[in-house]
């Protein structure tokens, strides 16, 4: 009950699970890492160990997922996220600007933080970032891939237990991350963080008015990003650039490598 009141009406974010903590005596930056959907924190292992030692690197569990906190009557839309991963930077004391690195919803997430904080944040690194345009209006109709994306979403929305079912099966044959994890206690989860941060997002819209530095990673093969959508924000954003590899959806393989570059090409000199 008091949690429901503090969280709920009084509207305090939640702090986030710290799942990864490097705080060497005087980081050269701060590297904050940010899951997909239905992962944790530990996604980013491969590539915390390419990186300098004197950089302070943290990864968290987003709302509803690893072991930070799962409200069932929370939206998980991107404001939420973003409130929730503030939260965390204040009880941590961080003071200085930090590299943002999302996967995925962690993407979209990256992006409203540096709308609502822009103060906070240094670069941003998006990794397979689901940007769709949702403006379904009756003057003008979705590109298809678009639309395909989202009716597949919505279909999954309705038939949880079948998508555990799938997810399992993934999991068991290696074909996604091993921190991947959705189960029938935090399904719920997984299904409203869909609905309010991928299938109704304003991150596409958002991405346009982006005044911090952003590097855009997309794998050739990810049947999950709109490719398009991708190239118009960076032709129409010079503070957006973009690097294509071959790889899927997952930050694995040849990601790992690319993820790394992204990351010391944003680091300061020392």
């Amino acid at each position: 009950m008091f949690d429901s009141l503090l969280h709920r009406w009084l509207r305090v974010p939640y702090t986030l699970n710290v799942r990864y903590n490097q705080k060497p005596k005087k980081p050269r930056a701060t590297v904050l890492f940010i899951h997909g959907i239905g992962n944790n924190g530990d996604v980013w292992q491969d590539v915390i160990k390419e990186l300098p030692k004197d950089i302070r690197v943290i990864t968290i569990d987003l709302l509803g997922f690893g072991h930070s906190p799962r409200p069932k009557w929370a939206m998980y839309n991107a404001k939420t996220q973003a409130n929730a991963v503030l939260a965390t930077f204040l009880k941590l004391r961080i003071t200085s600007k930090v590299i943002v690195v999302g996967h995925s919803l962690g993407a979209l997430v990256a992006i409203e933080m540096a709308k609502r904080y822009p103060l906070l944040i240094d670069s941003l690194i998006l990794c397979s970032p689901p940007l769709y345009d949702t403006s379904d209006t009756k003057n003008k109709i979705l590109p298809r891939s678009d639309r395909l994306l989202r009716k597949l979403y919505k279909t999954a929305q309705k038939r949880p237990d079948d998508f555990v079912r799938l997810s399992a099966f993934a999991m068991k044959y290696g074909l996604i991350n091993k921190s991947f994890n959705v189960t029938s206690e935090n399904v719920d989860s997984y299904m409203a963080a869909l609905e309010s941060t991928i299938v109704n997002q304003t991150s596409y819209d958002d991405a346009y008015s982006l005044q911090t530095k952003t590097h855009i990673i997309r794998g050739t093969l990810d049947p999950f990003v709109v490719t398009r959508n991708l190239k118009k924000l960076t032709k129409s954003n010079d503070n957006i650039e973009m690097t294509s590899i071959i790889a899927g959806h997952e930050v694995r393989g040849l990601f790992i490598p690319s993820v790394v570059k992204a990351i010391k090409g944003y680091l300061p000199n020392g």
